[in-house]
Order: C-alpha cells, then sequence, then structure tokens
C-alpha cells in the first residue's frame, strides 16, 4: 500500500493505492474508495493519475460502490464549500440557492432540484468535497 498526497488548485488530497491487479487499481482519495480502470496492465508499478490544472476535467474514477442517500443532492465537482445556506428541517423550493462551492477558482451556486425539506446537512463552510459528495438530503 502507498500512500501520496496531492495539491490540486489549492486543494489537498491524499490518495492510498490499497491494491492493483491487471488494468484495475483500488485506491482511496481523501478516504473515498474507487476502482481506476488503466489502459495498460501494470508491471508491479504505481501509476499516479495527474490533472491538468486549468483544463476542463473529465472523470476517471468512479466511487466503487459508494452508498448515497436517497434524496441526496450531490457535488457536481471537486471544491471547497464556501456558504451553506439551508439547515436541516428548512423547507426548500425548485432552484432555490443551497450552497456555495468554489471550484477551479469560481463559485458555483448549488441549487435545489426539487421542493421539500431539508432531512441533512452533509458539510460545513471551508470543507473539501470530491465530485459526486452528498452536499444534502431532501426529502
Amino acid at each position: 500500500m502507498k500512500s501520496f498526497k496531492y495539491t490540486i488548485n489549492g486543494n489537498v488530497y491524499k490518495v492510498v493505492v490499497n491494491s492493483i491487479e491487471d488494468t484495475i487499481a483500488e485506491v482511496e482519495v481523501n478516504g473515498t474508495p474507487y476502482r481506476v480502470e488503466m489502459n495498460k496492465p501494470t508491471k508491479k508499478q504505481i501509476v499516479t493519475i495527474k490533472r491538468p490544472a486549468q483544463a476542463a476535467v473529465t472523470p476517471i474514477a468512479r466511487p466503487a460502490q459508494q452508498a448515497s442517500a436517497p434524496g441526496a443532492l450531490r457535488s457536481p465537482l471537486p471544491g471547497v464549500i464556501l456558504e451553506v445556506d439551508c439547515k436541516a428541517g428548512d423547507t426548500v423550493k425548485k432552484g432555490q440557492k443551497l450552497i456555495v462551492l468554489e471550484a477551479m477558482k469560481m463559485e458555483n451556486s448549488i441549487n435545489s432540484d426539487r421542493d421539500g425539506v431539508i432531512r441533512e446537512v452533509k458539510v460545513n463552510k471551508g470543507d473539501s468535497v470530491l465530485e459526486g459528495a452528498d452536499l444534502v438530503v431532501i426529502e
């Protein structure tokens, strides 16, 4: 098992490579497990994934059976939470701003995708989140 620490656009990512078999690598990024498919089988080498600093990012890894809460609103990009404009118990309308996420030096408003009640807020101001992370759960 090898461990690496990467800083991308000011965000720190701790990457742990658990195993590599043929073209599949089992890795964890900030504690979230991923299965990464590589183009070629490896010969006992560690494969590192590099992202360009300002290029458009295409997902190269998917969470390995990451359980998401039913009704969860997920992060569309990796980034840092700048504002949380809701709390558990709030009634929200479709299109209402719930969270502000900084990603690639831009502020992104995360809006409710439906009417409902906030059951749980899973992030706090200042948290770093990965793409696909649950932000809030709406009933």
